[in-house]
Order: structure tokens, then sequence, then C-alpha cells
């Protein structure tokens, strides 16, 4: 199935969207790792709600499930386990696999870092070095060798977000704090990589409210991350958290997909919510447009690039109902680079990964 979003300025032609088989959890699964590795693609672990839904009464459970799909047309299969059921971290695709960063499970937050990576004959995980702080909930992506993360919580519960910055060589093995996030600090932002600037779109304040308890804020402002630090970019158009994120580049604008705008937060009855809005946000030459609707709106999900298609591995539909789906938008952009490509051995450096 072929869709397309509307054209305009931003984009040579209409966005392309089409289909991959589904993940084999029926229910799906939000905040998943999902990356490349070799020439596969690979999705693991995530959160959903087995048991029935949230306002039911289940319980959110964590999985440890790594799934790999070797071919479009191919079958996923199981290619083995985490070291522990986790969610809710970053995840960039490098040289030898997927890099994996922090995350929670139901009782904390971690600062682990792992790389993912198929293997002949079987499977691997290779510890890398740890963040100096737990993090979960926070954006990342990949710059050149550089793995940058910022903002997220320590802790459960939606109590406290950070604005704190950190940046790992995989060359060195070696996390680096770098200057703290301006504006407020937050959660659930989207983050997109230019090959030379680490970027950062909107999020979520945690901010006291007057009866004494925390509330959300959404937010719209944008940051960008050089050699020199940090610079303030145009904010969006609307409040956008937990887009699908790294956003991918088409056509030279990157492209926010959807995501939460706050506009739907607290519906009642939550069981009739109508989903996240799909609105997408395009930024180019830092100007803002809007280029229609995504087909199937997500939030709390990775983008990885896989055969030449920025891919969306299941993610939310809207608050404790994820979908299995797995969709592909063509033509993302790469250019020569450092990271392995999927189409034979040249190597690349996907923008926006």
């Amino acid at each position: 199935m072929i869709l397309a979003a509307v054209s305009s300025a931003f984009a040579t032609e209409p966005l392309k969207w089409s289909k991959l088989p589904p993940i084999p959890d029926a229910l799906g699964v939000a905040a998943p790792y999902a990356g490349v590795s070799g020439t596969s693609l690979i999705v693991a672990g995530g959160a959903n709600f087995p048991g029935g839904m949230p306002w039911e009464g289940g319980k959110k459970v964590w999985h440890d499930r790594v799934w790999a799909l070797d071919k479009p047309d191919g079958k996923w299969r199981e290619a083995g386990k985490l070291p522990r059921p986790l969610g809710y971290g970053v995840s960039v695709t490098a040289r030898g696999g997927v890099v994996c960063v922090g995350g929670s499970d139901a009782d904390r937050h971690y600062a682990d870092t792992f790389l993912l990576a198929t293997e002949p004959d079987g499977f691997r995980i290779k510890p890398l070095a740890p963040l100096p702080i737990p993090l979960a909930n926070m954006a990342g992506a990949l710059v050149g060798d550089n793995v940058f993360v910022a903002g997220g919580a320590e802790v459960p519960g939606e109590k406290e977000a950070t604005n704190r910055a950190f940046m790992l060589s995989l060359e060195k093995n070696e996390w680096k704090e770098i200057a703290s996030l301006p504006g407020k600090a937050r959660i659930l932002a989207t983050a997109a990589s230019d090959g030379d600037r680490f970027m950062v779109f909107g999020g979520v304040a945690l901010v006291p409210a007057s009866d004494g308890k925390v509330v959300r804020e959404y937010l719209r402002d944008a940051w960008a991350y050089d050699r020199k630090g940090w610079s303030q970019l145009p904010d969006m158009p609307r409040t956008v958290a937990a887009a699908p994120s790294p956003l991918p580049r088409i056509s030279g604008a990157f492209q926010v997909l959807g995501g939460d705008d706050g506009s739907r937060f607290g519906f009642q009855p939550v069981e009739k919510h109508p989903g996240f809005p799909g609105v997408i946000l395009a930024f180019k030459a830092d100007k803002w447009t809007e280029l229609g609707v995504v087909p199937a709106p997500r939030a709390t999900v990775p983008v990885t690039f896989w055969n030449g298609a920025a891919t969306i591995p299941s993610g939310e539909v809207r608050p404790g109902v994820r979908s299995p789906e797995v969709w592909r938008l063509e033509g993302a952009e790469v250019v020569p680079g450092n990271t392995r490509s999927t189409e034979g051995r040249q190597r690349v450096r996907v923008i926006g990964r």
C-alpha cells in the first residue's frame, strides 16, 4: 500500500508511505530500541499492556525480546533477548550494530549503554560505557562517530526532568557531559542530526501546579548543538512531544511526523481517545511549514533508516494503545560518512538517523 501526503515547496514530490510486515507482538510496543545490524532491521524491547488497558487496571509490562527482519518481504524472527526488559531509551545505528542508551523498566531508569549486533552464528550484545546518570525519555541522535543525548528523567513517575546533555565518543567508548540544553528541562523531546549538528525539538516540561502536583507543559522551542555550543532555532509552529525520532530528512527538509501536541492530553473518556494528531511539520533553511498528515500517527517510537526508507516500527497510537504496524517513508537522505549501509557494503552516514 502506497499513500501520499501533501506536496509543497519543501518537497520535490509527495511523501510516499508503505508498510512492512508487522512485528510479531499483536499489541505492538511503545518506545522500543530500533536500528540496523548488517542487513537486518532490529526492533528490541519496549512496553505495552498485555493484561488489559490502564483504565481497566492493566499494568504496563516491559519486554526483552529482540526481533530481526532480514528483508522487506521476509518474516520477523526472534534474534535474542536484551539484558533485561527495557524501553524508553535512545537507539542509533552505528558501525557494528545498534547502540542502545539508557531506558527504563517498571522499577527504575538505567545508565546502561550497549551494542546490539547480528552475527553469522547468532546474536551479540556488547556492553559500552554507561551514561554518567540514569536516563529515560530523553532525545538522542548520531553525529559522526558520536552519540548525543539530552533531557529526559533520572527516575520514573514524571516527577522531575533534566536538561543535562551528554556525548558518547564511539571511537573512545567514553561519555562526556556537554553544556546543558537551554530552555526548560524536558522529557520526550525529538532529536535530529544533519551530520554536523545535534538538534532537539519540543518535548514536555514538568512543572508544579497550584495544588502541588506536577503537570505537563508542552514545548515548541528548538535548539542545535555544534562545536560552538548551543544555538536557538526557530520555534515549531505548534507544540510537539514524543514524535518519531530522530527526524528523517527528505528533499532537504526534516520531517516531524506527528507525535503528541498536547491538544488531547487528559481526553475523557480515555477509552474513546481519537488518537494522536498526525500533522507533518517540515523544517528547512530555518523555516517551518505543514506538509499534510501521517497516514498512521504514532508517538513514543524510534525512527531508523533501512533499505532506502525511514522506518517507524510499532509505537503508540493513543494513550495505552500500541500498534504492531511497521511503516516506511521513502526518500530519506544519506551522505558519505561513517556508518554501515544496508545496501551493499558502501559506508554511509544517515542524516536524521
